[in-house]
């Protein structure tokens, strides 16, 4: 007997709505919903395969004990409760000893569940900190740079409106590969629309070549570009002169620090024409409705805050915002509690908050007043190593595998492997981060799971919803959080009243005035699209209007306005270094087939992309004695004495001056505890040491300098 069952695909960010095929209990396809609104019946690669994730046979199937030494290999298999007892035990030992601020828990990106799983267990636990592994280089620059801007986000994958768009403006993104849901709407509104498009990106990606205007940027210097457009913008009186002068503050300021980024100038630093960044600024402004988005590429560096603001900037001075085809303010579904006020509800007193670590040198986004509350992941680390400003003794990591996507990742292995005294890993396999815990234990995957959706949607929510009870012994992330928390005798269980999944999933959608079983039979819930929200209630800042001059950054002593610095290592900065390592070194474009460091174990996507690649122009791969298919080694002066090895591609898609590095990449099949991790793993030699972006701490992945040569 065979059911189609409606639920929400994991396998990206996108949470894309799916049908689900089970035959005689077990998942057999999976295909794309079409009337879900996210992706309309459209469905990728990763999200048709993941029945072969489901049922892999490495799929971690039971708790897991450590029975030698960190890294040893060697294990026992322990019950669900001796595991969360001895964890549960070990806890209080540390917490007696160091404090509780001394446990932190380590999340990956989203939409895992432990994205509000692991908030709540620090809450009940009383620590402040919660590190992310990625958000200081993957979003929340631009959720602090949108919100002191206009008080809002507009423009990650939740606000840009393609379908009704005239001008689509993408700097540093590649919807195609990495929000593919997304990036079909895009193609939709240039092919059903005629919208120009016009891409910002070193690489020339499948989006790029379909640009009516491409602009071949230098990696890191994307807001030079911008404050180049914006000047074009000004004295060109290509603005919304109603839009500026009823609803932005600080354009007389925003004028004169133009002055400082003649077009000309900024051609020279962005490798680009004078007359193409006018022509881009212009096609821009002079079209309307128009809608401009960013991805994480302009955040891995330190520009990346700026950057962020330059690109709203751009959008409030045409008068783009929250607009029929421009970027809009996602809105609230009422009664609805979403994942981003699961966890803005979670409260620690004052002195808790204030030892969070970075909470003094990064007020907006670890202060007790922060935007966002974290702990940008080069600080947690750093006090993983250093035991400043206090140690860290204890870590439970979800959703993560940090040993592979952070950098300098040989020294994330020593520091996991030898500082704590107790590390937990929750995931679905074994891998080179789990190959150092304590204790591993298997979670559920989406087909396995109850909840609600909600990460990249603007005006609704969707239910996913188990479509098989979870194989083995595998749980869901927050099961996990609310059965230990019930084994600490001390931990504040205020936080999490919930008794399980069940009742926390109710507890979300009661002010709906349904129940989470109506929901599922559902499936999503939309809300009528409100535009120019604003009129009536004006923008979420402290002057209540789109702040071209940011007062909130001006109160904590940061740079009201966007200005451009040149990377640390560059030709321009550091010349003599340029003299060894010649070539820009770009990393971190996507694969469609994997999400960052997952999917390599499964057989139909490692088919397709079966190695790590190296792009590299054919006239550099000249230059260097290098042919299609040679495996080649990459050093950067990052890492001094550490070199990783990746496979040419030959390609004029990237600058000859440049090469562009994959990112992610462990080989499951390789000899345990390792996995490869540090043979083709860019952050071996990239690291996340000083100078860091001073406002949300990131760091320079693409843009530094390196040197290509054959294995």
């Amino acid at each position: 007997m065979e059911k189609l069952i409606r639920s929400v695909c994991q396998a990206c960010h996108c949470e894309c709505g799916v049908l689900v095929h089970v035959k005689d209990g077990k998942v057999v396809e999976i295909e794309g919903d079409p009337k879900h609104p996210m992706n309309r019946g459209f469905i990728c690669i990763k999200g048709r395969v993941q029945p072969q994730l489901l049922y892999h046979p490495d799929r971690l199937k039971y708790p897991l004990k450590r029975a030698d030494v960190r890294g040893g290999g060697k294990w026992n298999k322990v019950p669900w409760g001796e595991a969360l007892d001895s964890i549960a035990g070990k806890l209080t030992e540390i917490r007696e000893k160091y404090g509780s601020e001394c446990f932190a828990t380590l999340a990956g990106t989203g939409p895992r569940p432990t994205l509000y799983s692991l908030p709540f267990l620090n809450a009940a636990l009383n620590s402040p900190n919660y590190i992310s592994d990625n958000a200081h280089i993957c979003y929340l620059p631009s959720v602090v740079a949108e919100y002191a801007t206009m008080g809002a986000e507009v423009m990650q994958e939740i606000g840009p409106d393609y379908l009704n768009s005239n001008c689509i403006v993408v700097v540093g993104g590649n919807p195609l590969a990495a929000h593919p849901a997304r990036g079909v709407e895009l193609l939709e509104a240039k092919r059903k629309r005629n919208a120009k498009l016009i891409v910002v990106d070193p690489r020339r990606t499948e989006l790029a070549s379909k640009a009516d205007l491409w602009l071949q940027i230098r990696p890191g210097t994307d807001v030079a570009l911008l404050l180049a457009m914006m000047k074009t913008v000004v004295d060109e009186k290509l603005y919304d002169e109603d839009f500026v002068n009823k609803w932005c503050y600080g354009f007389e300021q925003l004028r004169e620090r133009l002055k400082e980024y003649p077009v000309e100038r900024m051609a020279e630093i962005t490798w680009l024409a004078p007359n193409d960044i006018r022509k881009a600024a212009r096609l821009y402004a002079n079209t309307k409705p128009a809608v401009m988005t960013h991805r994480v590429a302009v955040e891995h560096n330190i520009n990346s805050t700026q950057t962020c603001r330059a690109c709203s900037l751009l959008i409030a001075l045409t008068g783009n915002i929250d607009v029929p085809g421009g970027n809009l303010f996602p809105m609230s579904i009422p009664g609805y509690v979403s994942a981003a006020q699961a966890r803005s509800q979670i409260a620690l007193d004052a002195q808790t908050e204030g030892k969070r670590i970075g909470a003094k040198d990064y007020p907006l986004i670890s202060g007790p007043k922060a935007i966002r509350r974290f702990v940008a992941a080069p600080l947690g680390i750093e006090a993983l190593r250093l035991g400043k400003p206090y140690p860290i003794k204890a870590v439970f990591c979800g959703g993560a595998n940090p040993v592979v996507t952070l950098q300098n990742s040989k020294r994330i292995w020593d520091v996991l492997k030898d500082r704590l005294d107790l590390f937990v890993v929750v995931d679905f396999f074994m891998t080179p981060t789990a190959e150092l815990a304590d204790y591993v234990l298997p979670a559920a995957t989406w087909l396995e799971r109850d909840e609600t959706c909600d990460l990249m949607y603007t005006n609704y929510m969707s239910v996913r919803q188990k479509v098989i009870e979870p194989l083995y012994e595998c749980w869901h992330d927050f099961k996990i959080t609310l059965e230990l928390v019930k084994r600490i005798p001390w931990a504040n269980r205020e936080m999490l009243p919930w008794g399980d999944v069940e009742e926390f999933n109710e507890a979300r959608v009661k002010g709906m005035g349904m129940s989470f079983k109506e929901l599922k039979e559902k499936g999503y819930h939309v809300v009528p699209m409100r535009f120019r929200k604003y009129e009536k209630e004006g923008f979420n800042t402290p002057t209540k209007k789109v702040e071209l001059y940011a007062t909130t950054f001006e109160e904590y002593g940061y740079d009201p306005l966007p200005s451009y610095h040149e990377p640390p290592e560059s030709p321009i900065s550091t010349p003599h270094l340029f003299e060894k390592y010649p070539l820009i070194l770009y990393t971190g474009g996507r694969h469609l087939e994997y999400f960052h460091t997952e999917g390599r174990q499964i057989p139909s996507l490692r088919k397709r992309v079966p190695d790590p690649y190296l792009e590299v122009n054919p006239q550099t791969a000249r230059q260097f004695g290098i042919e299609a298919g040679d495996w080649v080694w990459i050093e950067c002066p990052q890492v001094l004495g550490q070199r990783v090895k990746f496979r040419a591609r030959l390609t004029s898609s990237v600058h000859p001056k440049m090469v562009h590095a994959r990112h992610g990449w462990w080989f499951p099949e390789k000899k345990p505890p390792e996995h490869g991790c540090f043979d083709s793993n860019i952050n071996v030699i990239l690291t996340d040491d000083p100078p860091r972006e001073e406002i949300c701490a990131s760091i320079r992945t693409r843009g530094t300098l390196c040197r290509i040569y054959r294995v």
